[in-house]
């Protein structure tokens, strides 16, 4: 049976991203500094944190200052998945996600002090990328963005012309203008 995934890039306090797998009615999570890899040789520390709501696997938006996990929130990838292994200490799975694809495994550590600590393993198959690297949606914080803009000359009147980006959202397109945003 199929379940669903998410994996949410979370700009709180630090830099770090959600591992959120549907099971028992609840979304098990745990909490990854460097993200997941699609790199095998990548074995990614994933903390185990508390159970969320289903809903919650949708979640983007700010989390308020003041309350727990506050800052940003994405969803980095999603999808369905397929457990094919479950047994104490140790998970396999296929994902389906747009980034994340083919089998994982969560292991837990022998040796966590809090017994928590898992790591996230990419399987050898055929969606394995080695050298793989994690891209953000969101621009880390504290590092400033500096955005460029100039108009390059062109001979006709410029007026906007409407499209659809990949997500179904219009935008403005004017003709002759240049956008650069770079991070700091």
């Amino acid at each position: 049976m199929k379940r669903r995934f998410a994996v949410q890039e979370h700009h709180a306090s630090r830099l770090h991203f959600d591992f959120r797998l549907e099971m028992e009615g609840v979304l098990r999570s745990w909490a990854g500094p460097k993200g997941p890899s699609m790199d095998p040789a990548d074995k990614r520390l994933a903390v185990e944190v508390e159970e969320h709501p289903l809903e919650y696997i949708d979640f983007e938006g700010a989390i308020p200052e003041g309350e727990y996990g506050a800052g940003q929130v994405v969803i980095w990838d999603q999808g369905p998945y397929e457990l094919f292994e479950m047994k104490e200490g140790k998970m396999v799975f296929r994902l389906e996600g747009e980034k994340l694809r083919g089998k994982f495994s969560l292991v837990r550590l022998k040796k966590s002090r809090t017994g928590k600590d898992w790591l996230l393993i990419k399987q050898k198959d055929e969606h394995a990328l080695p050298g793989w690297r994690l891209n953000l949606v969101l621009p880390p914080l504290g590092k400033p963005i500096f955005i460029l803009f100039f108009h390059l000359p062109i001979l006709e009147e410029v007026t906007p012309m409407s499209q659809k980006n990949a997500s179904g959202r219009s935008k403005e397109r004017w003709p002759g203008a240049c956008l650069s945003v770079l991070g700091g």
